[in-house]
């Protein structure tokens, strides 16, 4: 084990004047390198010199590990080799081996120089013996105990090294509670540059989240949640009692989210169209991102609702914090509750056992985006109610309460007014979430957009696709611009992409390379509208009225150019014409 009586020598001197003191004779005590460590008398001033020419005896005893009593020094056989064997000055010497666990770490010599102390000797040898044994069972303690000591302060000294480049925090914490060494990642954590020497409280949650106990850490008045686990230090030692490592829970709720996060942000200067519309909607963006209140988007499927979402969290101040996103209508209904607000192990029976971060949790400080809201279940609208109110959530099955700073965006495609006429969603909710209204119009009411779009998704896809472009012509592109887009942006972008890879080695993306449904679409919305309108039945001039500016609104589409030209078809003027929209079909 390598023991080094050097390392305790003034323990070993006090030891060897006790011995001289008691026996009256003088003593000597050497390592097991026969480097003298203490003496008495004759050897007190050949304290740490080498013995290894003279000590025949020791070595002998070193080779046998038993004790050893010579009589005759300089006569006997064991004296052969030693050099002042001719003239030696000792009357007799009893060496004893100093023992740990089997191993000798040194040698007690006791020596009478006189005929009197050898008489001494002799005549209580037995006592002499056993004192002698006593005292080397005493100094292997100490020394073991004093090699302990150093192992421990070496595992410590090496441990110490290696938390340092751990990423995650580790705290070496005294039997009193107080820091008594810290790693990088710990003091970033607790947001304490200097944590040595400071006082710290950690109690558990009872909450176990990704299999691993959560525990509210109390230091300097502040409290602060972390997971982790806490190590009791098996080693002697009244500085280090445990060893905490841990993560705290802006930590872990960011990790959560590098890994499901699958993200397409856009900023608002990103967001394609130059007609009044899109324009407006911009400023809108601009105008509402730096508020907290909650925000309701609103349009049909396809518009883009969640890229305005982003848009919004792009130019707010929390761009830096998490956006996080929860398509209500994508989760069963049975789980969306334990998506939202996350859950302890054992909160339910099908439960993850580790627990799960709800996404409200993982999206404290930054924003949520609850889009299809209008299929959420009614009975989770009071508990999404509550939280709002409250700024807090409870992961199912704790009674911890934990607040929450999230700023909540919804969006659906869904007529929130007509369900809560019809008692399938909250009244209370929807005024709690329609605090600032932004809508968006259907591709067809900008039309404006079309060719700006189309450019921009040809540049995409070609590029996606490495083909070669040439141009797109006129007539398309005219026809693209007409088109009823009843799937929005979304479908404009299927159709690009459908041309591009359809499109021929001249790079021409024409009529040719539309897909076929297009054309249907526009069959079938001709044949509907003449089907619908032609009958041979006399009908009320209200009625007629009614229809044909149905007819116009259809043909013409419902963007600010389109309405214009639907009254020119009527012949009404455009103020008109919104009145008999409002008459006729509640616009």
């Amino acid at each position: 084990m390598g023991f080094d009586l050097n390392k305790i020598q003034s323990i070993v001197q006090e030891y060897a004047n006790v011995i001289s003191q008691v026996s009256g004779v003088d003593v000597e005590v050497v390592d097991n390198t026969l480097f003298r460590i203490a003496g008495t008398g004759i050897y007190a001033s050949g304290v740490n010199i080498d013995m290894s020419d003279e000590g025949h005896v020791y070595k002998h005893i070193l080779n046998t590990g038993e004790s050893q009593i010579i009589y005759c020094p300089g006569e006997d056989s064991l004296c052969r080799g030693c050099p002042n064997r001719s003239n030696c000055k000792e009357t007799i010497e009893v060496s004893m081996p100093i023992k740990s666990d089997e191993e000798i770490i040194g040698i007690i010599g006791l020596v009478g120089s006189t005929l009197e102390q050898k008489e001494i000797i002799v005549k209580n040898e037995s006592l002499y013996i056993e004192f002698i044994k006593q005292i080397a069972y005493f100094i292997a303690a100490k020394a073991k105990e004093a090699k302990e000591r150093e192992i421990s302060y070496t595992t410590i000294s090496v441990l110490d090294s290696v938390i340092n480049f751990m990423d995650q925090g580790v705290l070496l914490i005294s039997k009193d509670n107080v820091i008594m060494s810290g790693n990088q990642s710990a003091r970033k954590y607790l947001g304490i540059s200097d944590v040595e020497g400071k006082k710290i409280k950690i109690t558990s949650t009872g909450d176990l989240i990704n299999d691993t106990l959560e525990y509210k850490l109390t230091l300097e008045n502040k409290d602060i949640y972390a997971i982790g686990v806490i190590y009791p230090l098996e080693i002697k030692s009244d500085r280090y009692n445990n060893i905490f490592i841990f993560k705290n829970m802006k930590q872990v709720q960011a990790d959560l989210y590098e890994v499901t996060s699958t993200l397409k942000t856009l900023e608002t200067k990103n967001i394609i169209g130059g007609s009044a519309a899109t324009t407006e909607l911009k400023y809108n963006i601009r105008k509402v991102a730096g508020s907290k209140s909650t925000v309701l988007i609103t349009g049909e499927s396809g518009t883009g609702k969640e890229m305005v979402a982003t848009a919004i969290w792009r130019e707010s101040e929390r761009r830096n914090q998490k956006f996080v996103a929860v398509n209500c209508a994508a989760i069963p209904e049975s789980l969306l509750e334990s998506e939202l607000f996350g859950y302890v192990k054992g909160a339910f029976s099908g439960a993850d056992p580790k627990g799960r971060i709800g996404k409200f949790e993982l999206a404290n400080h930054g924003i949520i985006f609850l889009d299809e809201i209008g299929d959420m279940p009614i009975y989770l609208q009071g508990k999404l109610l509550r939280v709002l109110q409250e700024k807090s959530i409870t992961r199912i099955g704790s009674n911890q309460v934990i607040p929450i700073d999230v700023r909540v965006i919804a969006a659906t495609n869904k007529d929130l007014k007509e369900m809560m006429h019809q008692k399938k969603f909250r009244e209370d909710l929807y005024y709690r979430l329609n605090v600032i209204p932004i809508s968006i119009q259907p591709l067809r009411e900008r039309p404006q957009d079309i060719k700006e779009l189309v450019k921009f998704f040809i540049k995409k896809y070609v590029l996606l696709l490495e083909k070669e472009y040439t141009y797109i012509p006129s007539s398309t592109m005219n026809l693209l611009e007409s088109h009823y887009w009843k799937g929005n942006v979304r479908e404009l972008e299927n159709t690009i992409e459908f041309m591009v890879n359809m499109m021929e080695a001249d790079g021409i993306l024409d009529n040719k390379t539309l897909p076929l449904d297009f054309f249907e679409d526009i069959s079938k919305k001709d044949s509907e509208v003449n089907d619908y309108y032609y009958n041979d039945d006399v009908i009320t001039l209200k009625e007629l009225e009614k229809r044909e500016v149905e007819k116009a609104s259809i043909i013409f589409g419902h963007s600010t150019e389109g309405k214009k030209k639907a009254a020119d078809s009527l012949g009404i003027s455009l103020a008109t014409y919104y009145r008999k929209l409002r008459e006729h079909l509640d616009q």
